[in-house]
């Protein structure tokens, strides 16, 4: 998955989304359950403190009856952070009475400390109890007697705020690890999500390659709704590619036809005047034949450049050619040496590939002392989406060129050497030839002293 990639781009978001949304829907159940959790405990210690006040209600009518367990038995565990506890106000002497929990220790009154009653009449207030254990206090006012200066006493439930905080914790913990695995299942989910979903468009890609190499015309398959518009147009801007082409093709030939005839008549009815004006008129006709046929070719070659499905494999070419020019230049003794894999494919027309290795090793074959080297490679570029290339290069072991010459020697129709058989036009073609396949010839000194040849062409 690449960074410049929509899978990458889907997949990032999701991934962001859930690291955003996972942590505040965390955040939100915690502070629920916390509230919650808080709640019933003071509830808990509300119950507890009506229970105590109850019983503390059984004794004498002006003084205060000691409760029983209360329905809690850590009432009856020393330090066990439930405590209750009865106690006078208002200076007023009488008995303190304690929970056995909170043995001798005595917890501080939220009515004395100022705290305001809910409107229940229940006062709430954290404190530090017995070994510096964090409570929360519940308390309540009640007066024993009729009278109007009937003593007061002080009636107070206190619970463990360490109870009520590893509760809450351990909550946390557990919700923090569900969402982490939450998290990591919907990331995974999502990836494979993200790559079930772009699978249409790797068969997209898949299709065009095979076209693009020749082994299909047409972007087949049953594609998503969502993408079948754009398999119908791809298909027919192939289509309409083709008819194109064809139709260049059948104006090349008419055009051919109509302009080499009249030539053909010109040149031989000239060929029979022997004055100075009939060879003129030869001459110009073959050199308009010659010019005519050029761009002809030209036109052909831009046509067939074009077209999405053409390939040819090179290793055949490449032989054929090498058998023809051993049996014309056997009497040179000329060894040709062939490398190409066969996994090689030109994005083009067998005859264009033809023309330029056919040039380019007459020329070598025609140059060369005893050695003709031709190599074929495929490279690969290493930027996604960037076709390969063909790369063919040709050296010969003969005198070789200089610089100056390199750069004069595709001009067309020039000729270094006039004593060697040739029209001047190899290594014009195949530059031509070269260009309109997107291409390029390089002229280079050779390591065997020669003439190196680096013909670059599409490769499919």
């Amino acid at each position: 998955m690449r960074l410049n990639s929509l899978a990458f781009r889907l997949f990032a978001t999701a991934v962001a989304s859930t690291m955003l949304i996972l942590p505040v829907a965390g955040l939100i159940i915690y502070s629920v359950y916390k509230q919650e959790v808080e709640e019933n405990f003071d509830e808990r210690l509300r119950q507890l403190l009506i229970i105590v006040h109850a019983d503390s209600l059984d004794g004498a009518p002006s003084e205060p009856a000691t409760p029983g367990q209360a329905g809690e038995p850590l009432f009856l565990i020393t330090h066990s952070g439930w405590y209750w506890q009865i106690k006078p106000l208002d200076g007023e002497k009488g008995q303190t009475k304690l929970s056995p929990s909170l043995a001798s220790s005595v917890l501080p009154s939220p009515f004395e400390e100022g705290i305001e009653p809910d409107l229940q009449g229940t006062r709430w207030m954290d404190v530090l109890g017995p070994q510096d254990q964090r409570l929360r206090i519940a308390e309540t006012i009640e007066a024993f007697g009729d009278e109007p200066n009937a003593p007061r006493y002080s009636i107070i439930v206190a619970g463990p705020l360490d109870w009520l905080d590893a509760r809450v914790a351990g909550f946390g913990a557990q919700l923090a690890i569900a969402l982490t695995l939450a998290g990591v299942a919907l990331v995974a989910v999502t990836f494979i999500q993200v790559r079930f979903g772009l699978l249409p468009l790797r068969a997209i890609e898949n299709g065009l390659a095979a076209i693009r190499s020749g082994k299909a015309t047409r972007l087949n398959g049953e594609l998503p709704a969502e993408i079948e518009p754009l398999q119908q147009e791809l298909n027919a801007l192939i289509q309409s590619n083709e008819e194109v082409i064809e139709r260049a093709r059948t104006q090349v030939g008419n055009l051919a036809h109509a302009l080499k005839t009249p030539l053909a008549v010109i040149t031989n009815e000239a060929r029979d005047d022997r004055s100075a004006l009939a060879q003129k008129v030869t001459e110009q006709a073959k050199v308009m034949r010659d010019q005519i046929s050029h761009y002809l070719d030209r036109a052909r070659m831009a046509a067939s450049a074009g077209s999405l499905v053409r390939v040819t494999e090179v290793l055949p070419v490449a032989e054929a050619i090498q058998r023809a020019l051993e049996r014309i230049y056997r009497d040179k003794n000329l060894a040709i040496l062939l490398h190409c894999p066969e996994t090689a494919r030109f994005q083009g027309e067998r005859h264009d590939l033809e023309e330029m290795l056919g040039n380019l090793l007459d020329n070598a074959c025609k140059w060369a002392c005893a050695n003709v080297r031709f190599e074929v490679d495929v490279k690969h570029s290493k930027v996604r989406g960037a076709e390969p290339r063909l790369v063919v290069t040709i050296e010969d072991d003969g005198p070789g060129l200089t610089a100056e010459q390199r750069q004069r020697i595709g001009k067309r129709g020039l000729r270094l050497d006039e004593t060697k058989p040739g029209s001047g036009l190899g290594l014009s073609i195949v530059s031509d030839l070269a260009h309109s396949y997107r291409g390029k010839l390089e002229l280079k000194e050779s390591r065997y002293g020669g003439l190196l040849a680096l013909l670059e062409l599409p490769a499919a």
